[in-house]
């Protein structure tokens, strides 16, 4: 039985996962590939986002392990394969770290965040050379939409393609509103309602929130509410679809005031 001392060890971890993918270890291990794993590699990180929204640390410890567990699986496959090992992504990030970090490491002066970031990003780009042909080049396109989109707006909003102020982002969101309700086909409603989407995702940009998050914590407030309302018509004796829109609306208000 491992003891405290060697659970704690990232050797310790490494020796397991070899021992997972090695030839007396686990079929399922065994048989997974970079692709088979992507998509677990998404649900960790979203785990993990869970673990930070709820504000659950021990839990977050815990989810940090499952996305270690995957960056662990991916290196190993690269290992088994001959393409890259542990140590060349251990390599790739401390280097990318003291690279990207010369106010820390060098002797480049910064007094605010902001300046870090734009540093970071004229880094990177002098690391890609002349092979960016835009400055929105290197974008995942693996991203959540609307993170996608923050990014993409963030990026042009750099170079001078940028409202004045507010209003005028907020006039668009209005303006594109009215382009949906004159679109007459459903391809036309999609189109018009991306560009809505795309517009809000502006509005969170310039009041600096996350429209990701912004919309994740919709999400729970629905959750949170439309489950009250099924509680709350159970306890009259009916179903939620039994209740009229009236009816509906006054529990979907209590929800409202008593689970927020």
């Amino acid at each position: 039985m491992h003891d405290y001392e060697q659970l704690k060890s990232f050797d310790t971890f490494l020796s397991i996962i070899a021992k997972l993918r090695g030839p007396e270890g686990c079929p399922w291990d065994r048989s997974q590939s970079h692709q088979t794993l992507r998509r677990y590699l998404i649900e960790e990180c979203y785990e993990a986002v869970d673990a930070i929204d709820e504000n659950d640390r021990s839990h977050l410890a815990e989810e940090l392990g499952d996305v270690l567990l995957q960056v662990g699986l991916h290196s190993q496959i690269g290992s088994d394969e001959g393409t890259f090992t542990i140590d060349d992504v251990l390599h790739a990030i401390n280097s990318k770290l003291l690279r990207r970090h010369p106010h820390v490491f060098g002797d480049l002066e910064v007094t605010t965040a902001e300046e870090v970031a734009d540093n970071w990003q004229l880094l990177k780009d002098q690391e890609r050379g002349n092979s960016s042909e835009s400055v929105l080049d290197g974008v995942s396109e693996s991203l959540p939409a609307l993170a996608h989109s923050q990014e993409i707006q963030r990026r042009a909003g750099k170079l001078g393609f940028e409202w004045d102020d507010i209003n005028g982002v907020i006039d668009k969101v209005r303006e594109e509103i009215d382009e949906f309700k004159n679109a007459r086909s459903a391809k036309e409603h999609e189109h018009e309602l991306g560009d809505i989407l795309a517009s809000l995702v502006n509005v969170a940009r310039w009041v600096d929130l996350d429209a990701e998050t912004a919309v994740r914590n919709a999400n729970k407030r629905f959750n949170r509410r439309f489950r009250h309302m099924e509680r709350a018509a159970s306890q009259i004796g009916c179903g939620l679809s039994d209740l009229s829109l009236v009816e509906k609306e006054a529990l979907w208000q209590q929800a409202k005031r008593e689970v927020g």
